[in-house]
């Protein structure tokens, strides 16, 4: 009891210090206006040209500047639906539920709509797919008093789970504004959430979606249909060049036809930044 104790107020004092580091470092831009994007990326034009609806925040890590698409949305907050596989990979991974990427969890048999969920899972494979029943798994075998434990201690969204532990980031109390998606994963490329450095980089690997010769994507989709309208989302990071950026953008999803934009504006955004061919 007492190390637990004592690691429960090593990995505050670690998150509360990382915090302060990088409000001062990384988010102060954000106290006032945001300040001009690069010139080529036009945000209204690629959500107009794909008929939808939404926000979209870009932070260049290099350059400490931020673009987007109606900043007046980027602090209110959504269910974050299958991006929330991002922080349950990681917690699943540190508590010990999976030991590694490759740690294959038997299909429960049940035969679901889509086809590539209805087979034995990887965290790396189930990332890949977004197989909604395999992290249901993982956050019932995590339990929910770890999993509010990381949710504090990563300070991640509203840190509420307001349901079952394997549905409240689903259609439960979980909630997470664009801004704090970026934040997060800034955390997360720079090592300094608290979870271990092996944790870490094994997360960030399943998250590759996209790797050539000139840059890396790394990225997360989520779609929730428990508000309406449903929410829409697209989270990651380009590498390229000695440059990174972060993005996170969320569309209003009136149909399930909008589901390919939340993608396609985002490349759309990131190819006229001179991110991706």
């Amino acid at each position: 009891m007492a190390h637990r104790i004592e690691c429960t107020r090593a990995i505050r004092h670690r998150a509360s210090r990382m915090g302060t580091l990088i409000a001062a470092a990384v988010l102060m831009p954000f106290a006032g206006p945001a300040p001009a994007g690069p010139p080529q990326a036009d945000f209204a034009s690629a959500f107009k040209a794909h008929g939808v609806d939404g926000t979209c925040i870009v932070f260049d890590l290099e350059a400490g500047t931020y673009a987007g698409y109606r900043p007046e949305r980027w602090d209110s907050g959504s269910i974050p639906a299958s991006t929330f596989k991002i922080p349950n990979s990681l917690i699943a991974l540190e508590t010990g539920v999976v030991a590694d990427e490759r740690t294959v969890v038997p299909w429960d048999s049940v035969s679901r709509r889509i086809a590539a969920w209805n087979r034995d899972q990887t965290l790396a494979s189930a990332f890949k797919v977004s197989a909604v029943w395999f992290y249901q798994e993982l956050a019932r075998r995590v339990g929910e008093n770890r999993m509010q434990f990381y949710l504090d201690a990563a300070d991640y969204g509203n840190r509420t789970m307001g349901g079952p532990v394997d549905r409240f980031w689903l259609d439960g109390g979980l909630r997470i504004s664009p801004r704090r998606q970026v934040e997060f994963l800034v955390r997360l490329h720079s090592g300094s959430l608290p979870f271990s450095a092996g944790t870490m980089a094994i997360v960030r690997d399943i998250m590759i979606q996209e790797k050539t010769g000139r840059y890396t994507l790394r990225a997360k989709t989520g779609w929730s249909d428990a508000t309406t309208p449903g929410v829409g989302w697209y989270v990651g990071y380009v590498e390229r060049e000695g440059r990174t950026v972060f993005f996170a953008t969320e569309i209003e999803m009136r149909n399930e036809g909008d589901a390919p934009a939340r993608v396609e504006v985002t490349r759309m955004i990131l190819r006229q930044l001179g991110l991706m061919d």
